[in-house]
């Protein structure tokens, strides 16, 4: 709701939009139609998806992502699906999910200060 409210006017105090688990499409059904409006935001926004996440398959969520440019970021959670549950026998990082999300937002809000 607060990206649509952002494609249809800048608003006060808002330096930048996290998305966890942008639900791209119904589970089953791959579409990008719930992005469009994303085009006609202005500011940096951070996407936060798991790489099993069935709301928003990499295959749609990766070229959504590139069409806006610098004003997006992408970070893909190793095995995590829409909830962030992960497979843990599989996943490449030891790092907790939850850790790493916290890590990577803080990362990010820091260089819309700067």
């Amino acid at each position: 709701m607060t990206s649509t409210a952002a494609s249809e006017q800048p608003l006060d105090g808002v330096a930048g939009l996290v998305f966890f688990s942008f639900p791209l499409h119904p589970a089953g059904q791959p579409d990008t139609r719930r992005a469009e409006h994303l085009n006609a935001v202005t500011i940096p926004m951070l996407f936060l998806s798991g790489t099993r996440d069935a709301l928003a398959e990499l295959d749609l969520l990766e070229p959504v992502c590139r069409k806006l440019g610098e004003r997006a970021t992408l970070h893909l959670l190793d095995t995590a699906d829409h909830g962030f549950r992960v497979l843990k026998r599989s996943r490449q990082s030891e790092e907790d999910v939850f850790v790493e999300l916290a890590r990577v937002l803080r990362e990010w809000s820091e260089k819309l200060r700067h």
